[in-house]
């Protein structure tokens, strides 16, 4: 079990934290603001009202203990840099921020921070990509240039397997799993000698210009 402090329970921060908790982690949850301490409290450890940007609190917490930070202040763009600020005074070895901007998001990376998350943008990217093509399904952009789709298998791959396709080669995408949709059965590094269906559908990563043709195949 590991133990996570969450700064800010907006309606990332709230999800992060029940999502940590639900995963069987400890998780101190810590927003200026009472009501949304009341409305996570049950589903975390520990949920207080306090400044998540002052470091007497979060030593007064025991936030020194804490595996990772997660900060979500909304638009409060100062109190992200301070409280950013406040969990590497307490060496706490991963801290993730959400932003809500570009410029935001540059502030942070040069602070230090792990990761920067920027739901609107990132959600605004899939929608975007799987709507472009009806044969994908889901996508999770993993940086710059690249990523893990699902796609439907295309009329002209069902009938062969993955050996005879030989996607890497011809079409520079990689298999990871293999989903049949009928049994909601998902086999990681699937059989490549196994025929693929109509029924099946596969997660498969790449470039963004490599899955982009894959997904226009018929």
């Amino acid at each position: 079990m590991k133990r996570f402090v969450v700064i800010g329970l907006g309606n990332f921060g709230s999800s992060v934290a029940e999502a940590l908790s639900n995963k069987g982690h400890e998780v101190v949850a810590i927003d200026m603001d009472g009501d949304s301490v009341d409305r996570v409290a049950p589903m975390v450890s520990k949920a207080v009202v306090g400044n998540g940007t002052d470091l007497a609190t979060l030593e007064r917490l025991g936030i020194k203990e804490a595996d990772a930070g997660v900060i979500s202040t909304g638009d409060d763009i100062t109190a992200s840099i301070l409280s950013t600020m406040a969990l590497h005074d307490l060496h706490i070895p991963d801290v993730y921020v959400k932003v809500i901007s570009r410029d935001h998001a540059r502030v942070m990376e040069r602070i230090g921070v792990t990761e920067t998350i920027f739901p609107e943008r990132d959600s605004a990217i899939s929608l975007g990509t799987r709507i472009c093509g009806t044969a994908l399904l889901n996508y999770v952009r993993l940086g710059t240039g690249f990523s893990v789709q699902e796609m439907a298998v295309p009329d002209s791959w069902s009938g062969k397997t993955l050996r005879e396709l030989m996607l890497r080669q011809n079409y520079d995408i990689t298999v990871v799993a293999l989903h049949d949709v009928l049994t909601d059965r998902m086999s990681p590094s699937p059989n490549p000698d196994a025929k693929l269906k109509d029924s099946d559908t596969l997660l498969v990563a790449g470039s963004d210009e490599a899955l982009a043709r894959a997904a226009q195949l018929k």
